[in-house]
């Protein structure tokens, strides 16, 4: 245990693996236990306290970007801190070979050093490059076909935790499944391919879909796409819950058809920023009226945080402990991280208190609170 995390104890609504439990939460940099008895939270007028949220997607925060390398990824992590995620992936964009290198460079050294008032990062999501030119969304136009040697060796720069890859591709059905056997979570996205491409990708180790319905084939009732299927087959899956990215009806339809459906912020530089312009990789977006677009109109990533893509899920009428999971829990669980994402002794002290109108009043990361204030 670090020396320099105190044992400390917090009170109020806590959402546990089991239920709601009003009482005491005792912890250093890992959780030592709870007191007190099953509750209904609705019934009391005390605050909550979730599970800190595990962001699995974020391109930027603060005015930096991924991308830019350096000490970027710090001013990220920081932002989003403030905002009550607690872990996240840094995420990259399709750009050329040395872009993508100082990125994960600048990732792995994160990876191994946190920063005080900054969220854990986890290692790295590869957005890009081994995605379909045809799909790119707001990706730069430098896709291509993937091999196992290159991601081995950018696996030497920082930890891939997450690889998003278009299946219909060539030669990328047999990566799925080795990158697959390796442990990396290979999600489907930025895609052309059909629904039998994607039923194809799951047979060989795919696990996830990249923001699902965005830069995929869509659902028709005789060409099911890609997005048709998600919901007949996934397990998992991200979803941009800032609803402009995804329709409200939508966003239902797939909380229905996934099981441990889970949300992402895909936010930008811009988040957290007045509106203006700001870099998405090798792109110059705009944010404007809370989004973000390339000059041609294409949505490009977001400016959301977890704390608000909770309020949102609420907002739909969810249940504040399923949002909790879908903003925390589902994505542990699809990273295959037991001791995140669930308030439970031995579990790492990572949660966020917030009061009766879900409004973030404080946010421990391993034990540590937070200056809200600082970033």
């Amino acid at each position: 245990m670090n020396d320099a995390i105190k044992h400390n104890t917090i009170t109020g609504n806590i959402l546990t693996p089991g239920g709601w439990i009003n009482g005491a939460l005792n912890f250093g940099d890992k959780v030592e236990g709870i007191d007190g008895a099953a509750c209904d939270p609705h019934a009391n007028g005390d605050d909550y306290i979730l599970p800190g949220f595990i962001d699995l997607h974020v391109h930027g925060g603060g005015g930096k970007d991924v991308m830019e390398g350096g000490d970027a990824v710090h001013r990220i992590a920081a932002i989003h801190a403030r905002h009550g995620t607690t872990s996240l992936l840094a995420t990259t964009m399709t750009a050329p070979p040395e872009d993508i290198d100082v990125a994960l460079s600048a990732i792995g050294a994160a990876v191994r050093a946190r920063g005080r008032n900054e969220a854990r990062v986890l290692g790295a999501h590869l957005e890009g490059p081994y995605i379909n030119s045809g799909k790119l969304g707001a990706q730069p136009n430098y896709a291509r076909a993937a091999t196992l040697e290159e991601v081995k060796r950018l696996e030497t720069l920082a930890p891939l935790k997450v690889i998003t890859v278009a299946p219909e591709i060539a030669g990328h059905l047999g990566l799925v499944r080795e990158l697959a056997d390796e442990g990396v979570r290979v999600q489907i996205g930025h895609t052309l391919g059909s629904y039998d491409d994607g039923v194809a990708a799951l047979e060989h180790g795919a696990s996830g879909f990249t923001h699902l319905f965005n830069a995929m084939s869509g659902l028709h009732h005789r060409e099911p796409g890609m997005v048709g299927a998600a919901l007949a087959h996934a397990q998992f899956a991200e979803l941009i819950p800032d609803l402009l990215h995804v329709h409200p009806g939508a966003i239902k339809t797939a909380l229905r058809a996934i099981p441990r459906l889970y949300c992402v912020s895909d936010s930008t530089a811009a988040t957290g920023m007045p509106d203006g312009e700001y870099m998405l990789g090798r792109h110059t977006v705009h944010k404007c009226m809370g989004g973000v677009r390339l000059p041609d109109g294409t949505l490009a990533g977001s400016t959301l945080t977890l704390d608000q893509a909770l309020r949102n899920l609420v907002g739909l009428g969810l249940d504040l402990a399923d949002a909790s999971a879908r903003v925390s829990t589902h994505a542990a669980d699809y990273l295959g991280l037991p001791d995140r994402g669930r308030i439970a002794p031995g579990t790492w002290s990572d949660f966020v208190v917030l009061d009766r109108d879900l409004k973030l009043k404080a946010v421990y990361i391993e034990g540590e609170r937070c200056d809200l204030n600082d970033a």
